[in-house]
This record gives C-alpha cells, structure tokens and sequence, in this order.
C-alpha cells in the first residue's frame, strides 16, 4: 500500500516512523524526556542546570515543541515570582520504553565501538 502524505502541526509525513522522529527528533527533546520521566515534576531552571550545554532559547523551544505535541505537560502558579513546572503526559510517559529501547542500544554500539567496553563519562542518565 502507497503511503499517502498526512499532516500533523503544520509538518507533512508519510509514515509512522517519521511522525515519531517529528515528535521526539533531535538532539535534545529525548534527554528532555527522560529527565521530566526520572524526575517526575521539574522547573525550567532544574532542567537547565541538568542540561548546561543546551541555551535558554532552545529549551524554551523544545518544551513548547513538545508541549504543543501533548507530550509534555506545563503548570503556571500564579506566585511572585512566577513558577513553572513541566512534566510527562500520559502519551509522554509511553515514550520510555522506546527510549530504553534507544539507550540500550546505545549501550550495545558504545560496546562495539570499544571493543566491548563502556567508557566512563558524565552524562544525563543514572540507571
């Protein structure tokens, strides 16, 4: 069966694998992920400390990505100074499977790349 192009927030795909690289492409949105999975509730400022190397602009644009794709849910308080909180929807939370999927593999090509060996390093995970 031909596949067919459809749409989803104004960017076109034709398959299920590219609707799901659409939602959670990219260098940063799966760490996001995974730190708003570990964490539970996490506040802009957290998720910057946790992540230096990403700008301010950018995470305020993948949150918002993400959002807008309802798998991240925001929460303003309504206190001086203001306060948000971001954290996984359900639909966000059916995610992590695939992303331990990803992360194991990860593991397993780490593993072929050094002659199976995983290197020590500072990163986002603890598992």
């Amino acid at each position: 069966m031909p596949c067919t192009i459809k749409e989803f927030n104004g960017k076109e795909y034709k398959c299920f694998f590219e609707l799901t690289l659409l939602v959670i492409g990219g260098k940063w949105k799966p760490i996001i992920l995974y730190l708003l999975f570990r964490d539970k509730v996490v506040r802009f400022g957290e998720l910057r400390k946790k992540m230096p190397e990403i700008t301010e602009r950018m995470l305020t644009k993948q949150l918002r990505e993400l959002e807008a794709d309802g798998l991240v849910h925001r929460e303003v308080y309504k206190v001086v100074p203001p306060k948000v909180e971001y954290s996984l929807t359900p639909i966000g939370e059916s995610l992590m499977p695939v992303l331990d999927s990803m992360r194991d593999w990860g593991v397993e090509y780490e593993e072929f790349l050094y002659g199976g060996e995983v290197l020590k390093g500072e990163g986002y995970e603890k598992k």
